[in-house]
């Protein structure tokens, strides 16, 4: 049996299966863990969440920005818009059992047997071990919720970038949502920056990428992660195992294979 990990998807579906042949990825025994963007920006989400359906006893999957996006497009939310290729997916007849079941998966993944965190973006330095589990399970509650269209309705906010812990409800989880599924820099005081997407070799202090602001987690475990394509090329502390190698902007799908930490590499096929 070996784990395998892969992130930002990105609805580009022939690479990906062609990125599980390549890894000798086996359903039948081994387990795959996708550090969320399943869809959007490629042209197959649609095929890509009826695959992981149908494999999902082998999956353990957290859930990225573009997912949620996708969850509150189908909830009449948001604006569906041209380039998400979601128009497949939205028209499809089983696209309320997918929805149900992407509301149904996690913000935060933890393997205490082998000491790794998984999560789509990042960890707010702000927070200890049992905050950054808490915050999670308030997500995912929401998602699951008869509520969650009004939540998602009310928890996309730039505003909310500074963790406090009695912020009311709804801002931590807007603060939350911001840290799990869209964070790439903070300041040196754990504050999150929003807008900044570019390359940590191009950008100067006082913007750090989050992973370098000190926390107590990279002592005890990895941290696989996704959401930012243009950390190719970056060094990286040996703790943190970023997976986004931008394949949906003609870049590659990246898998790691832990037990042996073994990588394998699909271009984008256009």
């Amino acid at each position: 049996m070996s784990t395998y990990f892969i992130s930002d998807i990105h609805g580009c579906y022939r690479e990906f299966k062609i990125l599980l042949k390549k890894s000798n990825f086996d359903v039948k025994k081994d387990y795959l863990w996708i550090a969320g963007d399943l869809v959007a920006r490629g042209p197959n989400s649609l095929e890509v969440i009826r695959y992981l359906y149908s494999i999902k006893d082998r999956t353990n999957i957290v859930l990225g920005n573009h997912d949620l996006n996708l969850i509150a497009v189908y909830s009449g939310i948001k604006e569906n818009k041209k380039e998400n290729y979601f128009d497949d997916f939205l028209s499809s007849k089983d696209s309320d059992k997918l929805i149900n079941w992407l509301r149904s998966q996690s913000i935060l993944k933890i393997n205490e047997q082998q000491k790794i965190i998984m999560i789509h973006a990042g960890i707010s330095s702000q927070w200890d071990f049992e905050t950054m589990k808490a915050c999670a399970l308030e997500i995912e509650a929401s998602l699951l919720s008869n509520d969650y269209p009004l939540f998602l309705k009310s928890v996309f906010n730039n505003k909310i970038n500074y963790w406090n812990s009695s912020l009311r409800k709804i801002d931590r989880l807007r603060y939350s949502v911001n840290a799990f599924t869209r964070m790439r820099y903070c300041y040196p005081n754990g504050k999150l920056n929003l807008i900044c997407k570019k390359s940590p070799n191009v950008v100067k202090y006082p913007l750090l990428p989050w992973f370098i602001i000190s926390n107590k987690f990279k002592e005890k475990y990895s941290v696989v992660f996704g959401h930012w394509s243009t950390l190719k090329d970056t060094r990286v502390p040996s703790a943190f195992f970023p997976l986004d190698k931008g394949c949906c902007w003609g870049g590659q799908l990246l898998m790691l294979r832990w037990e042996d930490k073994q990588y394998f590499y699909q271009s984008y096929l256009g």
